[in-house]
């Protein structure tokens, strides 16, 4: 078989056969034409030429379904097309599904500079062959400090990097700065490389600052691909890089695979046998080590673990120790991030958090050197934790086909916009470390962004996905992590953190599995602030289950650890439960509940009116107690706490409790000798009534005071008293009293603070109240207690939920997307839909006839609803009105034909039409169409406050008199 090229660009396969078949000779010629596939592209592509090597990324949850094609000749194609030889083996998308851009990258890995490795034909020598089947020593370039110029441009790297620490396919070593700074007119940079195929990183950058990386391809390599070193390199910029197929590496613990971790113990303290999970397991396409570093317009589209990592280096490593000082780079402000993509990774698309092991292995701590540890991101100005926060911002991330999270973030201060997040296990975790007793003030947000949990793209079997099975429609598809896997958009983890303007689709339960919009960290041992908010959110008509708090079973566990008992969030507005101003909880946590509360069955939740706040109960002498805590009125539901620093030298429990109530704590053995009260997130002048069970010969010192955790001072000691009855401590009089009732063994205190909150501050500006409770107890003096001493009253109801429903929000959701079905209608055309959203502005037709809207695709603005305007790059919206048998006037796409369409140059991927029979369900058109896109050539002085508008369905006529939540 041989391939022929005509004159005119033609390819054609001449095969010659002969041979026996059952006995009879059988030759002969077969001629076929390979007409090739054309892809149309969103860049001009004319440089690329037949015989050239593409890839085109996966789409999908696993990265092995990037695939490689050679261009054939094609002269039939426009600038912005290509024809490659072969089908491809899996769906690979081209349009914008759902609002997340889901179009799979296409990079070219020829290049007119070639410099390959000289390589064998499989694995060799000290090479980690156990590991690899192929040779894997390669060839490198390293450059050092003092060079005059370095500009790499239009160079293909291949075979390049080895499985030895320094050896890598591009090796910026200890060149500190290379910009301006470092004294270059022409700053540093490596631009248009392709590098592929290489057994270690892509581009190494260690101890340099200031260089350009820009429209680099890092494919199919071994390690952290684009990776900065020792936790100093700042300023350095990526520009529209491509990576992909990021494999996994020996060289560092972060690198290691499951099975290398387990395998690579010479460095190791000891027999310590490394855990894969959490001291290895993390390589990346992107390893950020610094946050003072630009990320824009890149793409991770595939690694074993993760896609863009930020990590924090406690103090500088290897060559770079001493550099700066201990935790500077965790408080150091996040550089630019801006519209960067993450997909196709396995654990993570974006990943802000941890860090790795700065000390040697030692009878102390065993782990390896650089072994991933723990490390949380709080950015100060010029990285001073007593100056003021500098929140980090990340715009426009794109993230969705990632298995577990599409981006998770644990520190202060962490913002998220303008984002979308589709057909991740988990679309976003905020896990804020504003809780009491970490970071004062901090908290997370996420505004003006989409989730969709199973968006059109259904994927594919095989490049090593795991599993296939039926969607919510009953179609099947790829799914994430586990066929029973729970679903979760939004992810609440401790907190303070916030959620607005965002929109939720298509969440829908199935037999196999749930999947809600909103949810919580699983088997959570941790803590939940009542702070966590969300306001101004579209839930979708293709919401099935909104909020749901976990039930035992396979994933959730037995769903008791005290942070699930504790799961809570504030609903502003009342855009997610209908009512303004409520609490939702966990339904059997009667520490929140009232009369006045709603169950909601299906969420597994409640929602409460009323104040809420924590109590922070610290225990010593013993630590390892289960602590027993009841809203009086509710004695007879405790909520149990089993604490989370078991082994430490105090125990700790933080439940979420109802203000201005009265409380009983018990334990599961005698009272620990000293306790400590503290009132978080309590404003001045809130309080509650405590009684706590103690044997009934012991002696107390009960002692309030201010504590500062910054700078580690006590001050405003004031000593308690004993009062002579109970009803006298807890008078609220303002005086520092205690009652023990011997009779029953509890000890009464009133809790209350005394000074100001400010924003997100848990404790006061001056400080964190507390009081101190020391108690000298006999040895055999019995410690048991009744369920409640406080006189049996009824529950009090608190605002009835059912009182004030809140009314249809108009400015709900994510700017890029409109109320879909709960705009109200204007009172002359009540029972009639509108036709388009375009940010805020709602067009309505109600003629018959055909209707054309004309919008500039650049701005936004409507140029014309009835004709075509010249030199417009325009957005058309046609369709026909019709009068449905029994509506008087209800068009919203509802006649036969609909379409959206484009007049320009460009063929943008959202151009759609759908046309019906007149007998069949009318022709429902709903789709996202973005605006400023680069295709459209738009002047760079456009309107940047613009930039989407959206066509819409349909819309119902909602009553502003719901009784009842929906789920």
């Amino acid at each position: 078989q041989r391939d022929f090229l005509t004159y005119d660009g033609t390819r054609f396969t001449v095969t010659a056969f002969s041979g026996w078949i059952k006995g009879v000779p059988h030759n002969g010629f077969k001629v076929e034409v390979s007409k090739g596939i054309i892809l149309h592209l969103v860049d001009e592509v004319s440089s690329w030429l037949p015989g050239d090597r593409i890839v085109v990324a996966s789409t999908d949850y696993s990265m092995h379904q990037a695939e490689e094609f050679n261009l054939l000749p094609c002269p039939e194609c426009k600038s912005n097309q290509v024809k490659i030889d072969g089908s491809p083996l899996y769906l690979h998308i081209g349009e914008v599904i759902d609002g997340v851009d889901m179009r799979a990258e296409v990079g070219l890995l020829t290049r007119n500079i070639l410099i390959q490795g000289e390589m064998e034909d499989s694995c060799y020598g000290q090479n980690q062959c156990q590991f690899f089947s192929f040779d894997t020593f390669g060839g490198h370039i390293k450059i050092l400090r003092n060079f005059s110029s370095v500009h790499m441009s239009g160079v293909e790297l291949k075979n390049m990097g080895q499985q030895i620490l320094g050896s890598y396919p591009v090796h910026f070593h200890l060149a500190e700065d290379v910009d301006e700074r470092g004294g270059y007119e022409r700053p540093t940079y490596l631009d248009n490389l392709a590098i592929h195929h290489c057994f270690s990183r892509c581009v190494a950058i260690h101890g340099t600052h200031g260089l350009l990386v820009k429209d680099t391809i890092g494919y199919d390599t071994l390690g952290h691909c684009f990776f900065l070193e020792d936790g100093t390199e700042q300023r350095n910029t990526f520009y529209h890089n491509l990576g992909l197929l990021t494999r996994s590496g020996t060289i560092l613990p972060s690198d290691r695979s499951e099975a290398m971790c387990l395998a690579i113990r010479s460095h190791v303290y000891g027999n310590y046998v490394p855990v894969p999970s959490t001291d290895c397991m993390a390589v990346s396409t992107f390893w950020i080590a610094n946050p003072n570093n630009n990320l824009i317009e890149n793409a991770a589209a595939g690694a074993q673990d993760v896609g863009i990592w930020y990590i924090f280096h406690r103090v500088p490593t290897g060559q770079s120790e001493g550099q700066y000082p201990e935790g500077h780079a965790e408080h150091t402000p996040l550089g630019v991030f801006y519209n960067n993509r993450v997909h196709s990774n396995f654990k993570a698309g974006l990943f802000i958090g941890k860090g790795v092991k700065t000390t040697r292995a030692s009878a102390e701590d065993p782990r390896e050197y650089l072994t991933v540890d723990n490390a949380r991101f709080h950015p100060h100005q010029d990285a001073d934790p007593e100056k003021p926060r500098v929140p980090a911002v990340i715009d426009g991330l794109i993230a969705f086909k990632n298995n577990d999270h599409g981006a998770w973030a644990r520190g202060g201060d962490i913002i998220f916009r303008n984002s979308g997040f589709s057909d991740n296990g988990i679309g976003l975790t905020l896990a804020s470390d504003g809780t009491f007793p970490t970071d004062e003030g901090s908290s997370l947000e996420v505004t003006r962004s989409i989730f969709v949990g199973e968006s059109s793209n259904f994927g594919s079997q095989g490049g090593q996905n795991s599993y296939w099975g039926k969607g919510a429609n009953g179609e099947y598809r790829t799914l994430p992590r586990n066929k029973t896997f729970p679903i979760r958009g939004f992810q609440i983890y401790d907190g303070p953190v916030r959620m607005a303007k965002c929109t939720f689709k298509k969440f829908i339960p199935t037999v196999d599995r749930y999947s809600s919009a909103i949810g919580f960290f699983m088997k959570n041992s941790w803590q939940i602030s009542p702070q966590n908010n969300v306001s101004q959110i579209l839930m979708e008509k293709s919401v099935g289950l909104k909020v749901f708090f976990g039930r035992s079973g396979q994933w959730f566990g037995s769903n008791d650890n005290d942070g699930d008992k504790m799961s809570i969030f504030h609903d502003l507005d009342g855009s997610v439960t209908g009512y303004p101003d409520t609490f939702i909880g966990r339904a059997d946590n009667y520490l929140l509940r009232h009369p006045g509360c709603l169950t909601v069955p299906r969420w597994n939740g409640v929602m409460c009116t009323g104040k809420f706040a924590q109590l922070y109960i610290q225990a010593r002498r013993p630590e390892n107690l289960t602590l027993s805590i009841a809203r009086a009125a509710y004695h007879s539901h405790p909520l149990r706490l089993q604490g989370v620093n078991r082994g430490a030298p105090y125990q700790q429990y933080q439940p979420v409790v109802m203000l201005e109530q009265a409380y009983v704590i018990q334990w599961d053995g005698r009272a620990p000798e000293d306790i400590i009260l503290y009132p978080i997130n309590f404003n001045r002048g809130d309080w509650l009534c405590v009684a706590l069970c103690y044997p009934r010969e012991s002696v107390f010192q009960v002692v309030a005071d201010i504590y500062q955790r910054r700078t580690g001072t006590v001050h405003s000691v004031k000593h308690y008293l004993a009062a002579p009855s109970r009803a006298s401590a807890l008078s609220r009089t303002g005086e520092r009293l205690f009652y023990f009732d011997r009779a029953s063994g509890y000890l009464f205190v009133h809790l209350q603070a005394h000074e100001a909150r400010k924003g997100h501050s848990y404790c006061s500006q001056q400080g964190c109240e507390r009081i101190k409770i020391m108690a000298h107890m006999y040895p055999g003096d019995s410690w048991s207690c009744g369920p409640n001493p406080f006189p049996e009253r009824p529950a009090a109801a608190q605002r009835p939920v059912s009182r004030h429903p809140a009314g249809l929000c108009r400015a709900c959701g994510a700017p890029q997307k409109q109320n879909q079905s709960e705009t109200p209608q204007p009172p002359s055309i009540k029972p009639t839909c509108f036709l388009l959203q375009i940010n805020d502005t709602v067009f309505l037709f109600n003629r018959r006839g055909i209707f054309f809207m004309v919008l500039d695709a650049c701005s936004g603005a409507v140029v014309s609803r009835r004709h075509f305007g010249t030199g417009v790059r325009a957005v058309l919206l046609i369709s026909e009105l019709t009068h449905p048998e029994g509506h008087s006037l209800c068009v919203c796409f509802s006649g036969s034909f609909a379409m959206l369409g484009y007049k320009g140059q460009a063929k943008p991927s959202w151009i759609k039409v759908l046309n019906h029979a007149g007998y069949q369900k009318a022709a429902s058109l709903q789709h996202y169409v973005p605006l400023k896109l680069k295709e459209y050539q738009c002047p760079a002085n456009g309107d940047e406050s613009l930039k989407f508008a959206f066509s819409q369905n349909h819309s119902e006529h909602i009553s502003v008199e719901a009784v009842a939540p929906r789920d």
